[in-house]
Parts: structure tokens; C-alpha cells; sequence
């Protein structure tokens, strides 16, 4: 005869609730029903699992490392027990999102922060992308919900937030060294720092044609490339207030561009056919999204 989970529930029950009789009323059992279930439990293992002491059942050593045991056990089961019936409800397993890199963290980190608590079970895929490749993600159908500075064609998107781009450099950089405001022939005479378009079309926005280009594969390398005193580039603000702050990175006084926009939209690949998991995780990234302030 194995040990059954009913079992092992009981024998948490009694330690838990401080003895027989409040297990029983917690488990709406009887009391010769718990005393029956620890006793067979006892038997079962070959070993005392409790001791009794004047009128009260205290664990034995052995009894203290089944406890714990038993503990995760049962935790495990309600786990497996909410497992079946997430999927049994037609939720889906798994959702995956592509996101320019030029988004802010915050609100997609805590619009998933939100979605894990509600539903823990779905796996989350987060492709972290650059100009083309989000396009790609969404027209091959490697992601459900996407964020990108543009809308394919046949697809629709809600416009999710308005990034200010501004041109910076270190502040001993040789740019800020010249006493006045800078053409763009100024800064073609310099390194410019450009991020590798991930998708397979290689576009180069905000390239200025500058012989001395250096192009990394991600914003965070560029940004510490340019706090090395490297090179010059635009950057969304949102990334890079705390360099800017600290003295890292000074914006660069332009005559003109010296600021860009760039608007972002959320787009469904199905927005129609979505299931109610995407749609509730896009409504989460909408919410967190008007929280931040573009404009710092």
C-alpha cells in the first residue's frame, strides 16, 4: 500500500492546526478519521512520526524531516492542480513579444511583472529587437504582440508611447570642445556610434554618413561606448538619464536635429483572432506605458 496524498495532507493538517481535533475540523474529517490516517501513515513508514508528551502530539526528529517533506509536496500537487486547470480553461503556454530596443524597460517589465501574478504558468519569450527585425518577428509570425517604431503593411497598431531622442557625447568629447553650436558636417568629422539593424534588410536610420562608424548590436554597448568618450549618437532620453545625471553623457548643442521623435505602437499579429491571454497582457503594457513620462 503507498502513502496517499490524503495522507500526507492529514499529517501537515495535525501540525499545522496544533493537534487532532483542530485538524479534524479543518479537514471536516472525524477525529478517529485523522488518528486513523496518522496511524496508518506510521505504519506505512515503519517509524513514530509523532510523539505524545502529557496530552500533546509532538513531531520526532523523523517526523520534523517527513513534515517538510510533506510541506512541498502538497505544494507541489495544488501547483500541478492549477497547471490543469489553466490549460483546461483553453489559455494559452506561451507568448512571445518582440520589442525595439529603443522601448523603455519599465513599463513592458512591469506590465509582465503584472501578467506572471495572474498567470504564472505561461511562458514569456521577449525578443529584444532592433529597426528591421521587429518587422520581421511580426511578418513571420514569431511573435503575438510587438513594439516597433512603425506599422506594417496589413497589420494595425495603437500608438503606445513617443520617444525624444537626443544627440550626446561624453563631455570631454572634442564636439563639445569647440564653443559653439555644431552643423552636421561637424559631427560627420567624428565617430558616430550606430546599433546593427537585427533583421536581414541592415537599415541605417539616423546615420550620417561618417567614415569613422562604429556599429554594436546592442543600446547598452553603445551608450558605454559613448561614455568611454568613443563616440557620439542619439539615444532616448529614458536611457540615458542616469549618464546624464552622473555627468557621463552632455548633450550636444546642435544647430538643428539636435532632438528626434520617434513614436512607438503596439501592434497584435491577430488582433482580432488574439486569445484573451495576449489581449490582457497588450491592455497591461498599454496601462504601464502611460504611466512613464516621455518628456524627463
Amino acid at each position: 500500500m503507498q502513502i496517499t496524498l490524503e495522507q500526507w495532507q492529514t499529517l501537515v493538517a495535525v501540525v499545522d492546526q496544533g493537534g487532532y481535533a483542530r485538524a479534524a475540523e479543518a479537514l471536516n474529517k472525524s477525529q478517529s478519521a485523522v488518528s486513523y490516517a496518522i496511524q496508518r501513515l506510521e505504519e506505512r513508514l515503519g517509524i513514530a512520526v509523532f510523539r505524545i508528551e502529557g496530552r500533546k502530539a509532538t513531531l520526532t526528529d523523523a517526523g520534523k524531516a517527513l513534515y517538510r517533506q510533506a510541506q512541498s509536496l502538497l505544494e507541489s500537487a495544488r501547483l500541478t492542480e492549477e497547471l490543469a486547470r489553466h490549460y483546461s480553461s483553453g489559455s494559452e503556454a506561451l507568448i512571445r513579444l518582440a520589442v525595439d530596443i529603443i522601448t523603455p524597460e519599465m513599463p513592458i517589465l512591469c506590465a509582465l511583472s503584472r501578467y506572471a501574478e495572474a498567470f504564472p504558468f505561461v511562458r514569456i519569450e521577449l525578443l529584444e529587437s532592433v529597426l528591421s527585425g521587429t518587422d520581421e518577428a511580426l511578418l513571420r509570425g514569431e511573435a503575438e504582440i510587438v513594439v516597433n517604431g512603425r506599422v506594417p503593411p496589413g497589420f494595425s497598431g495603437d500608438p503606445l508611447l513617443r520617444m525624444r531622442f537626443i544627440a550626446v557625447a561624453h563631455p570631454d568629447h572634442p564636439l563639445h570642445q569647440l564653443g559653439r553650436p555644431l552643423t552636421h558636417e561637424d559631427l560627420r568629422q567624428h565617430r558616430q556610434l550606430v546599433i546593427r539593424d537585427s533583421g536581414s534588410r541592415k537599415l541605417d536610420a539616423g546615420w550620417l554618413g561618417a567614415d569613422q562608424r562604429w556599429t554594436v548590436s546592442h543600446i547598452s554597448t553603445s551608450i558605454d561606448c559613448a561614455c568611454r568618450g568613443l563616440g557620439f549618437a542619439w539615444y532616448p532620453a529614458l536611457k540615458i538619464q542616469r549618464q546624464i545625471q552622473q555627468g557621463l553623457l552632455k548633450p550636444l548643442p546642435l544647430e538643428s536635429g539636435a532632438e528626434r521623435y520617434v513614436d512607438l505602437y503596439l501592434i497584435l499579429r491577430d488582433a482580432h483572432l488574439a486569445s484573451p491571454g495576449v489581449k490582457h497582457l497588450a491592455s497591461l503594457i498599454r496601462e504601464e506605458a502611460k504611466k512613464v513620462d516621455i518628456m524627463r
